[in-house]
């Protein structure tokens, strides 16, 4: 069963990070720019959450926030749950399902962030995964 270990060695455990003190409207220019939907919140360099698009629209537009004007640190998520490289990709899958969120941190044995992995992470990994199953089993048909 694939791990998250092999998410990260696909994809890499380098995050994008900005301190909680960062304004709004610069991680939105971020996230646009790096074409991802969530950024690691840090202060003094640890990780205290993540802030997501979804923040964004239901902390700032539909609060009535302005996004030049509010911190990351005031409309973060904090509350994901931890996992670890160990973690699998079903498990990870039935998290974000139960939870109905798209984003988790991966932190290692010593709770020090490893990466984030993403469902759109989980859905790749998942169908990499019965293409290689398949592979195997028309091989061994093909081979009896």
């Amino acid at each position: 069963m694939k791990s998250v270990k092999h998410i990260l060695a696909r994809k890499g455990s380098n995050v994008i990070a900005v301190p909680a003190t960062t304004i709004v409207l610069d991680v939105l220019k971020l996230m646009s720019e790096k074409n991802i939907g969530s950024v690691v919140v840090t202060e003094n360099d640890e990780y205290i959450g993540l802030v997501t698009e979804r923040d964004y629209a239901r902390k700032i537009i539909l609060m009535g926030k302005h996004s030049d004007e509010t911190t990351v640190g005031e409309i973060m998520s904090n509350s994901f749950p931890h996992i670890t490289p160990d973690s699998s990709v079903d498990d990870c899958m039935l998290i974000m399902s139960e939870r109905n969120i798209r984003y988790l941190p991966v932190f290692d044995k010593e709770q020090n962030l490893s990466g984030i992995i993403s469902i759109n992470d989980l859905v790749y990994e998942t169908i990499h995964s019965q293409k290689e199953t398949i592979e195997q089993l028309q091989s061994y048909i093909h081979s009896t």
